[in-house]
């Protein structure tokens, strides 16, 4: 299979979706490589190094989506690489389409095979493919929720952990998954007060044995969300329902009765986020203030440490890349229940229903759009 690594687009974007090693070891496996130029020059991964490790280097993302039959990025394609797929070629990447409605269109109007590293699942019921950004990413909350607490950057001037004879800040974080708890561990290492809120017990007490008397943890209802949530310092939103939009679990009316100065972190701000208030940001400028909150909406935020996310992302991604192109997607998608639950969009038809509810569009099963 010939592979096609395009240079991200997206607004300081530089992570890419495949590393030297990885591309080592597609063409092992017998597949050829074409990766753009310069594409993972920002992190290290040099065209000279993409060339030994076998990969062809070419000038323009046109020639790669022109001729690849599969193409493997890291971030949703834009609307001018959404312009260039083709129909029944393979899109492996992060898609996050349901609060998306143009790429929606323009995936299904393309007829290609998109399937999503955000839907992927695995035999425990978890996100291979999301977790390791999910963990960069609640990790990097913290951070720059601290940052943003600085009264150069419109907070409350409040340090994190606070110094002796003075409290720590509170610091909530809603959602117990894997963005939760690293976004818990994080602040709990730089000795701010925090809680976590979730409407599963058995997390709450996952995460209680795991953490102990460091962490309070709080049973998700309308009422623990606005009481914690008025009383906080940093909120870092960390909810996610696999493919779907995110829930507005923080609503304006919250926002206004907040502290001046007080930060919220929307993690989940690529499904829509949690907060009413949200709306995507960039790493170009990453904040804005509403009723004196600020709002920390970044929509790439592992981008920020693009290194590291993209060696990430690859650990998780390299297996399923191998089997999409040593059998093909159809045999790959067959044999292997938790890749096919990846497919979104194939030659036009919408396969993930999270995303046809959040959008009021029609979804056939991907059984059935294989089968077809």
């Amino acid at each position: 299979m010939l592979i096609g690594v395009p240079k991200e687009i997206k607004v300081h974007e530089y992570r890419v979706g495949m590393t030297t090693s990885a591309v080592r070891e597609v063409v092992h496996h017998g597949h050829k490589v074409m990766v753009q130029k310069d594409a993972g020059v920002a992190i290290g991964l040099t065209d000279d190094l993409y060339r030994a490790a076998g990969a062809e280097i070419v000038a323009t993302p046109q020639e790669i989506f022109a001729r690849a039959e599969m193409i493997v990025k890291v971030k949703e394609p834009q609307p001018a690489e959404t312009a260039m797929l083709r129909e029944g070629q393979v899109l492996f990447t992060y898609l996050h389409l349901a609060p998306d409605e143009e790429q929606t269109q323009a995936l299904i109007t393309s007829k290609c095979v998109a399937i999503a590293y955000e839907t992927v699942t695995d035999a425990r019921g978890g996100l291979p493919l999301l977790a390791p950004m999910s963990e960069v990413a609640g990790r990097m909350s913290i951070q720059a929720g601290a940052h943003c607490l600085e009264v150069t950057q419109g907070g409350r001037g409040m340090l994190l952990g606070g110094v002796p004879g003075v409290p720590a800040a509170k610091v909530v974080v809603i959602g117990g998954g894997v963005v939760g708890a690293n976004a818990a561990r994080m602040a709990m290492g730089l000795e701010a007060h925090v809680t976590v809120i979730d409407k599963s017990l058995p997390r709450l007490a996952e995460l209680d044995m795991q953490f102990g008397a460091k962490l309070n943890t709080i049973y998700s209802t309308y009422d623990a969300i606005e009481e914690h949530v008025l009383a906080a310092d940093l909120v870092i939103g960390a909810v996610l329902v696999p493919g779907a939009e995110a829930p507005k679990l923080v609503t304006k009316d919250m926002v206004r009765q907040m502290k001046n100065g007080s930060v919220i972190v929307d993690v989940a701000i690529d499904q829509g986020g949690c907060a009413e208030t949200s709306h995507a940001t960039t790493h170009a400028e990453p904040t804005y203030r509403v009723d004196g909150v600020v709002h920390y909406c970044v929509a790439n935020m592992p981008g920020g440490v693009a290194r590291t996310s993209t060696f990430a992302l690859n650990n998780a991604t390299l297996p399923f890349t191998l089997q999409l192109a040593d059998k093909g997607y159809r045999k790959a998608l067959a044999d292997n229940p938790h890749l096919k639950a990846g497919l979104n969009v194939h030659h036009g038809r919408l396969t993930y229903a999270a995303v046809g509810e959040a959008q009021g569009l029609p979804t056939i099963t991907a059984d059935a759009a294989l089968a077809a």
